[in-house]
């Protein structure tokens, strides 16, 4: 098997060099049960040929890309076919193949293409667009069938990109049709002798004698009675049988029938649709024992009677957890309820295939919350039975309205993971390796978990730096053209949706500095991505300036992708030189890293922003880098050697500015509890929304029902101790991925409903926000103390000793780190002053002796400033003898013999200082 990606217009190229006619076309086709497929390939030519150079390709679910193909080998000989079989096909099949190929691994959506040394020379569906589940039209289609080339057709349909009407050449027939394998009826071939009249059947007797559903079931994985016919008797609990539903309807034992054994499911799938059959019909069938893809059902149902209607069916209760998963096949087939509170954990699937993962509550993936091996594949065992998958009863995909929420899916209306639902009433059944729930009353979630706002700056905090990863930014020629790129928008259409979801995020961020990931690499020119995204942003935030770091290079590294700085230009200016290593191991895999450093405009505040983006964790590498089981994925070796050289990268100040304030932002590829993050952790740079957090349940990423963080923030001590706020602004991760900008599998009226400008889903990543307080850094001069000039101040003459005359004023420019811890006062003794800066009286005043005291003080603070001396001046009131008479009339009688006897005293002072 190779792969190759063949896009329309090298299809187009190839099919104009392919021959007008070709010898070899594609003669029958077979989609049947189970894996019942084949592909018969016809030899119009009279002569024997080789198949050497012959390729058939598969194109699933409207990829342009070969998916699985076979080259052929061998000759053929003149009017006869080469079959091609599915493995593990009917023996009706595998007794006729010619070979086995995964290459038939197929449904109704896929297309095949047979090339003749790279020249389209037939094909079957279109190439390049999924139709849902089928192509079908004039009655004829292509799940579920088996379908010949009509006798008239010689040869190949070379244009595979172009509509595709499968009733043009092509016959309808039964599933699992396979008479007509090995004989093509057209140029030479010889048609099948038609089958006999079958025997007529016994008409069924509801009541007589039946196998029971339980032991259809068994108490295996596997039905005991496979390939069994059988009549059975049950209830409809959910009928599946309309257009675009599951082709059948789900029965459950009569009371009477079921049995004591807990481990036989008393439900089961009929996969027919020929009688209509309603919920509550007591029903006779008779049919054969069939495993779908692990999954046990009755098809080939050859009679089916209704014994009785408006019969009621009690639904089974279950919860979770379970002990196993495996504990669902007890109950496959069985109307069940879960009358639990369940939170959405996967919402991917919902646009696509009406698909949500329901859970008891969040699940994250276990390197997010616990140790790499032992401990993190313990949490993942315990999430395998906390789930179950909620599915909409439908085979089609892409449907409009989507089946959740119940009002319709919309840009307005969304589902978002960890919004819940109170109960769920549904049949279980089992396809595509998992067990669901097909629900049969519609469930009604809650929004648990409501979409917020860009959270506001901290009240604190004067600075905010945020990471984003944009999610393949690719913005064409940069002048409208060039589409579709190697990555993200493929056309100018979905550039102006994304790009409209993009600014909206990061205008409403309102950082000031923001990392981006998933740029296009291609320089800062005037065209470059970064300068579009840059000159969007002014043209919807005109009350900021944005700018962008130029690294001064035509690309960063070698990637198709880079990483870069954007900043708000009326807020912070670079400082320094902008700075990019490409050094081992950031010449390949992991992405070049890139740092500036930038000075707040408004407090001088200097720190340097780096950007990573380290390896993925798909497509492992050898060894170490091989996915090791223990939760980490492949490539966690180099992810965390890279860990450690971007620590050593900072450390040496790469932007040439010698300031300890450093973050770094980025995509790193790696949950909160792996090696990388812990190594950047032991090497100085914490991860501050776990650490302000106190916990590692912050998340940034949605992966198969698995919460966590792949974006992080990771700051140098002296930074961390600046911020005050950090958080994931949960605008993405949450989000269903049909909300996104892409137009691919939308309906006109969907492309407009599922859309909106707004933030929310506007990348598969969520951002991370970080609010910072700087650190006021003054000069000597500006940190010491300052005490007002032209003070003056006024105490009466004999004031007592500790009287507080007056607060000096004076000025702490840096109180809070180095405040006023005393004073120093020079020019008498008389009068003191505390560390609060209070004047208080020391000794005697007295106005006839010194009527005023100039005093020269000095402030010190903590870090030992001493401001400049500065001149205060006390002045003495002089105190009359009749004010002193009436002061001391308003004492009590006890004391007036006091006054009698000091007042001699005071005449011998006064006439002593004469």
């Amino acid at each position: 098997m190779f792969k190759t990606k063949i896009t329309p217009i090298a299809l187009v190229i190839a099919s104009l060099s392919a021959p007008a006619s070709a010898d070899l076309i594609i003669s029958e086709y077979i989609e049947g049960s189970s894996n019942n497929k084949a592909i018969e390939l016809y030899n119009n030519a009279d002569t024997e040929i080789s198949l050497e150079g012959y390729t058939l390709g598969l194109y699933s679910n409207g990829s342009s890309s070969v998916g699985n193909s076979i080259d052929l080998t061998g000759t053929l000989g003149a009017n006869t076919t080469y079959i091609i079989s599915n493995p593990s096909a009917a023996a009706a099949i595998l007794d006729i193949a010619d070979t086995t190929s995964t290459v038939t691994y197929y449904n109704g959506d896929d297309g095949l293409v047979l090339t003749k040394d790279g020249a389209i020379v037939d094909s079957f569906g279109q190439v390049g667009v999924d139709p849902g589940s089928e192509w079908s039209e004039g009655g004829v289609t292509t799940v579920n069938k088996t379908l010949r080339r009509k006798n008239s057709v010689t040869t190949g349909r070379t244009d595979s990109t172009s509509a595709f009407d499968p009733s043009e050449e092509w016959e309808q027939f039964d599933i699992d049709t396979f008479d007509g394998l090995g004989s093509h009826a057209g140029d030479g071939g010889t048609a099948p002798e038609p089958d006999p009249e079958p025997e007529p059947l016994e008409p069924l007797v509801c009541g007589a004698d039946k196998t029971l559903i339980s032991a259809v079931q068994g108490a295996g994985d596997e039905s005991p009675l496979v390939d069994t016919m059988v009549e059975i008797e049950g209830i409809v609990t959910a009928d599946f049988q309309g257009e675009d539903g599951l082709d059948g309807f789900f029965i459950t034992s009569l009371a009477a029938d079921v049995d004591s054994n807990p481990m036989t499911s008393e439900g089961l799938f009929v996969y027919f649709t020929d009688t209509n059959v309603d919920v509550g019909d007591y029903v006779r069938v008779q049919g054969t024992v069939d495993e779908y893809y692990d999954s046990t059902q009755l098809a080939d149902v050859t009679q089916i009677a209704v014994c009785g209607t408006d019969e009621i069916a009690s639904a089974t209760t279950i919860s979770l957890p379970l002990e196993s998963q495996a504990d669902l096949e007890a109950y496959e087939g069985m109307l069940v309820s879960l009358e639990q509170t369940l939170v959405v954990t996967d919402n991917y699937g919902l646009g696509r295939y009406g698909e949500v993962e329901l859970a008891t509550e969040r699940l994250y993936q276990g390197t997010q919350v616990a140790l790499p091996g032992d401990a993190a594949n313990a949490v993942e065992a315990a999430n395998l039975t906390k789930k179950i998958l909620l599915d909409d009863g439908s085979t089609a995909q892409n449907s409009d309205p989507t089946a959740y929420p119940a009002a319709g899916l919309s840009a307005e209306n969304t589902l978002r993971t960890g919004d819940t639902v109170n109960a769920v009433t549904g049949v279980v059944a089992y396809s595509f390796s998992t067990y669901r729930i097909h629900p049969t009353v519609t469930p009604q979630f809650i929004a648990t978990n409501a979409r917020e706002d860009a959270p506001e700056q901290s009240e604190e905090a004067d600075l905010r730096i945020a990471s984003f990863n944009v999610l393949n930014y690719f913005n064409g020629d940069g002048q409208g053209g060039g589409f579709p790129t190697s990555r993200g928008a493929d056309s100018e259409e979905e550039l102006v949706r994304q790009e409209a979801k993009l600014v909206s995020a990061i205008s409403a961020m309102q950082a000031d500095v923001v990392g981006l990931m998933e740029i296009e690499n291609d320089g800062f020119g005037e065209f470059s991505a970064i300068a579009s995204l840059v000159n969007a942003l002014n043209d919807a935030d005109t009350a900021n300036n944005y700018a962008y770091v130029d690294f001064n290079v035509s690309q960063i590294g070698t990637d198709a992708i880079t990483t870069a700085l954007i900043y708000r230009a009326d807020k912070v200016e670079e400082v320094g030189t902008a700075a990019i290593t490409t050094d081992y191991p950031f010449d390949y895999s992991n992405r070049a890293p890139i740092a500036q450093s930038f000075k707040s405009l408004s407090t001088d505040e200097v720190f340097t922003v780096s950007v990573a983006h380290l390896k993925s964790k798909g497509s492992c590498g050898d060894d170490n880098n091989d996915d090791l089981g223990d939760g980490q994925g492949c490539w966690n070796e180099i992810r965390t050697e890279a860990a450690t050289a971007f620590s050593s990268w900072l450390d040496g100040k790469p932007t040439g500015v010698d300031d300890e304030d450093i973050i770094l932002v980025g995509d790193m590829n790696a949950y909160a509890m792996e090696d990388p993050i812990r190594k950047f952790d032991e090497k100085g740079y914490k991860n501050i929304v776990a650490e302000l957090d106190g916990n590692t349940l912050g998340y940034s990423y949605s992966f198969s029902g698995r919460a966590g963080s792949l974006d992080h923030a990771l700051a140098s001590e002296s930074l961390l101790s600046k911020v005050v706020a950090a958080t994931d602004w949960h605008i993405n991760a949450d989000e269903p991925i049909v909300l996104d900008y892409n137009v691919e599998f939308k309906s006109d009226g969907q492309q407009s409903t599922l859309y909106a400008e707004g933030p929310y889903r506007a990348s598969d990543h969520d951002p991370v926000i970080i609010d910072i307080k700087s650190e006021v850094v003054l000069t000597p001069e500006e940190q010491t103390p300052v005490i007002e000039a032209d003070q003056t101040f006024s105490i009466d003459e004999g004031a007592s000793i500790d009287t507080v005359i007056g607060q000096l004023a004076f000025s702490d420019p840096n109180a809070d780190v180095s405040p006023v811890i005393g004073f120093t006062l020079t020019g008498s003794d008389k009068i003191s002053i505390n560390e609060q800066g209070q004047l208080i009286v020391a000794s005697e005043l007295d106005y006839s002796v010194e009527n005023t005291i100039t005093l020269s003080i000095q402030a010190t603070d903590s870090a030992d400033n001493i401001s400049e001396p500065t001149s205060v001046v006390i002045n003495i009131n002089e105190v009359a003898e009749d004010e002193v008479q009436n002061d001391n009339d308003d004492d009590s009688g006890s004391l007036l013999w006091l006054t009698l006897l000091l007042a001699p005293l005071s005449v011998l002072r006064r006439f002593k200082k004469k």
